[in-house]
């Protein structure tokens, strides 16, 4: 199989039932996670034991907006972006996946190292290294952002002379995996095994089915760059962001600089709750070829920390990386 990708839909599930009632509704929630949440055993959470604390408190909400309160408490336990709770009148989001994680990303001083004469194409912000024109930058700031086969064209018809890019998709929260896989196909000669995935099967906290292989296949993209390549990633580097770099791992001529990844290879579906809210959570486990969860995040092939106000110590790296490829003249 190439490419298997579910997308995010409602699922109403007629086997959960459940009063239309504070108590009701942190039930049904709580049943909604245990059966169809795909990372209560691989990350250890005790997820029995989340049950009652929220149970007394839903004793005792006082309206909709505590109760919605209360619920994403109980949510921001697992620790996942890719779970939220959505009423009318919030939508919640943990963050404790990155805040304990260095930002490693400044964007002010961009324009130090691409100046202010850019360009852009389908969503790739591209132009060579000020001071170092044999180096070219592409900025990738979402994978919700489509390109095509023509944007690339001219990307890759920019830098014919660089012998290296730079690619950075810090702070790139996620968006479409088919960008993500069509990205990474533009550095790969060919069709390339990058990992597997699984679904859940039955409401047991280990019921999945097999496992199938994922590959990146070459002719997403036919425009290529087969010279060096330095991905740069950080904490925030998340969903299709964080499959995006595992898969770059197996791309011949790339070095990932910078931060962990975010994580977040679960591929969400939707559920309905008694009053009407939705609860979106991680539905499918993706590995790496050699079967390591990437849910977690991935780490990079050398960790660089952003310190300096000055300049981008990530991208410092970067340019030194590929300096030492170029031949000296």
């Amino acid at each position: 199989m190439i490419l298997s990708v579910f997308l995010m839909s409602c699922v109403s599930d007629p086997d959960i039932q459940f009063d239309n009632t504070a108590r009701g509704n942190v039930e049904a929630l709580w049943r909604i996670i245990d059966e169809k949440y795909c990372f209560i055993e691989e990350k250890g959470i005790d997820w029995n034991g989340v049950l009652p604390i929220y149970l007394e408190k839903a004793d005792s909400v006082k309206d909709q907006r505590e109760l919605f309160k209360i619920m994403a408490q109980m949510l921001d336990t697992l620790h996942d972006g890719h779970v939220n709770l959505y009423s009318a009148f919030d939508v919640s989001a943990s963050s404790g996946w990155y805040d304990s994680y260095p930002l490693n990303f400044n964007s002010s001083l961009l324009p130090l190292y691409i100046g202010n004469d850019y360009m852009t194409a389908g969503g790739l912000t591209y132009n060579k290294i000020k001071g170092h024109e044999q180096i070219g930058y592409i900025r990738y700031s979402s994978f919700s952002n489509s390109f095509g086969s023509l944007n690339m064209y001219y990307v890759i018809k920019y830098f014919e002379d660089c012998k290296g890019i730079i690619l950075d998709v810090r702070n790139n929260g996620g968006g479409s995996l088919l960008n993500a896989y069509k990205l990474a196909s533009t550095f790969m000669k060919n069709t390339t095994h990058v990992g597997y995935w699984q679904h859940k099967t039955g409401p047991e906290h280990d019921a999945f089915s097999e496992l199938e292989p994922l590959y990146v296949d070459s002719m997403d993209m036919t425009v290529k760059w087969l010279r060096p390549v330095v991905v740069l990633c950080n904490r925030r580097s998340y969903s299709a962001t964080n499959t995006f770099v595992s898969c770059m791992r197996y791309a011949p001529h790339a070095v990932i600089i910078g931060g962990k990844t975010g994580g977040g290879g679960g591929m969400p579906l939707s559920y309905e709750l008694p009053n009407g809210w939705m609860v979106r959570l991680s539905s499918v486990r993706m590995t790496d070829r050699d079967y390591v969860s990437i849910e977690e995040g991935v780490d990079p092939d050398r960790e660089v920390t952003l310190v300096s106000n000055d300049k981008d110590d990530i991208i410092e790296e970067a340019i030194q990386i590929i300096t030492k490829i170029i031949p000296q003249e």
